[in-house]
């Protein structure tokens, strides 16, 4: 909105020019995110607290400690990401721009489904919420739109196509297929991240560090220059989403402030679900699919454990863990949360900077 209004004054106000720099948008988006969150936090939580009672069902496959431990603790932490995320968003970016408002659209979707479900499990007192069918069904209804979006609005040189790391020109054709493998990877990197949301600090942290880098990866994609230079597909407009990619560490940074263990409030569905899909939309509309998969790569091993679990118990009566998701099976070792909190955080640099190198080796 702020661009909209004072960019036009540049040529009249100088100190108006600073607005036509995406550097310095987004680091309003950042700062502004950031103090909506702090100011905000704190009031935001005693009101969950009061509306919610007795707060999150805690499952009791820990023992009485851990239970007691997070007894009490409100959920839907995940409203003061998005609500500080969208403010700084709104206020920040090129609103003419309709890669922004699809990824909007698409992360105020699964924060509504994640936000009711999580009123489900406090008003219930059950850890059971919406439906898996009906989760699904809204999320790939949401995911499909968006990608059949995406794809009618790429270049139509990259259109369909899947960009492959370590290859400059190389794309997978997939013609309408591409909307299959799009809505795939934001469905299920949305549900990795809700995966890894099981401990206090655990899943923000990674978020963040993926916003990061998307946002970087964003503003070179966007940028015919820097996109020769690396030799990777540009994308014309992309580069405006860095101003989201900015909003969400704001947002994140104030959000840990609170979620740090102890934990005073919950990330829940609402932010999981909403925050896994606003990255893998942005994913999907840089040509960084696969990128995602290495730059957020500890979200597709905790999906992963889960899947082997099950398929394993399914198929031989046996586990391969002592329980999933795998920071559950660290637990279970015996490991103190914070061990597992800060060694997943340390893994989720390393992969993140791994995924980064692949923007040069081409």
């Amino acid at each position: 909105m702020l661009y909209l209004l004072l960019e036009p004054l540049s040529a009249d106000f100088q100190l108006f020019n600073l607005f036509r720099y995406l550097t310095f948008r987004t680091g309003g988006a950042i700062m502004t995110a950031l103090l909506i969150g702090l100011v905000f936090g704190r009031p935001l939580i005693d009101w969950l607290k009061v509306k919610q009672g007795k707060g999150q069902p805690i499952r009791d496959f820990m023992g009485d400690a851990h239970v007691v431990g997070k007894k009490g603790t409100p959920t839907m932490g995940g409203l003061l990401i998005l609500i500080s995320a969208f403010v700084a968003t709104l206020l920040w970016a090129d609103l003419s721009n309709r890669y922004v408002w699809i990824v909007l659209g698409v992360t105020a979707l699964f924060g509504v489904l994640g936000f009711y479900d999580d009123y489900l499990k406090v008003t219930k007192q059950k850890a059971d919420g919406v439906s898996g069918k009906l989760k699904l069904l809204v999320q790939f209804a949401g995911a499909i739109a968006a990608s059949w979006l995406i794809m009618e609005w790429h270049p139509a040189a990259l259109s369909g196509g899947v960009a492959v790391p370590f290859f400059k020109d190389f794309l997978v054709p997939l013609g309408y297929g591409f909307i299959v493998f799009a809505t795939l990877v934001i469905v299920l990197f949305s549900n990795a991240v809700n995966l890894t949301d099981g401990l206090d600090g655990l899943a923000i942290v990674p978020v963040m560090i993926a916003a990061a880098c998307f946002g970087l990866i964003a503003y070179l994609v966007g940028s015919l220059n820097f996109a020769e230079y690396l030799q990777i597909h540009a994308v014309p407009g992309t580069a405006e989403l860095a101003i989201i990619c900015g909003a969400l560490l704001g947002a994140g940074l104030a959000f840990l402030w609170f979620n740090a263990p102890p934990a005073m409030v919950f990330m829940g569905d609402t932010g999981s679900l909403a925050l896994g899909d606003t990255l893998g939309t942005i994913a999907v509309i840089t040509k960084h699919e696969i990128v995602l998969g290495i730059v957020g790569g500890l979200f597709v091993v905790e999906a992963l454990s889960v899947i082997v679990q099950v398929a394993s118990f399914k198929l031989t009566g046996k586990r391969v863990f002592r329980m999933a998701p795998i920071h559950h099976h660290y637990e279970k070792k015996g490991w103190a949360e914070p061990t597992i909190v800060i060694r997943f955080w340390i893994v989720a640099v390393i992969l993140a900077l791994i995924g980064l190198s692949t923007l040069k080796l081409r």
